[in-house]
């Protein structure tokens, strides 16, 4: 089960946090993505963290400003997304994959809402 919370409405330059639960898997086994997706646009991921080891990777378009971390003993992943801009906007799923480069997600949760405006 996914609980993913913290999406929302913020101004351009604006910060959100989301966080992401993820109950009934073994961290270690896995890499955690959050994606994107926007209407009309394909998905995005935005930044992937090795379970194991706690090491992140993002993509270019907000490398510098997003940050994405992760708890094991939690179960949780965060992304701190800073200076957002209204190119963010998009629904936010964490999604588990076998690795980072692999884009093909087992499973993933239901979104979160971030809008950025002007």
């Amino acid at each position: 089960e996914f609980v993913e919370s913290g999406g929302g409405l913020v101004q351009v330059g604006g910060s959100l946090r989301l966080s992401c639960v993820i109950s009934g898997i073994t961290f270690d086994d896995y890499a955690i993505t959050w994606f994107r997706q926007a209407p009309g646009m394909e998905r995005e991921a935005v930044a992937c963290i090795t379970g194991s080891t706690g090491i992140a990777q993002y993509a270019v378009s907000v490398k510098g400003r997003f940050t994405m971390s992760s708890d094991k003993a939690k179960n949780t992943v965060w992304l701190q997304m800073n200076s957002l801009k209204p190119e963010d906007t998009a629904v936010y799923h964490c999604a588990l994959n076998s690795e980072c480069s692999n884009h093909s997600y087992e499973r993933w949760g239901p979104g979160t809402q971030v809008t950025v405006s002007l």
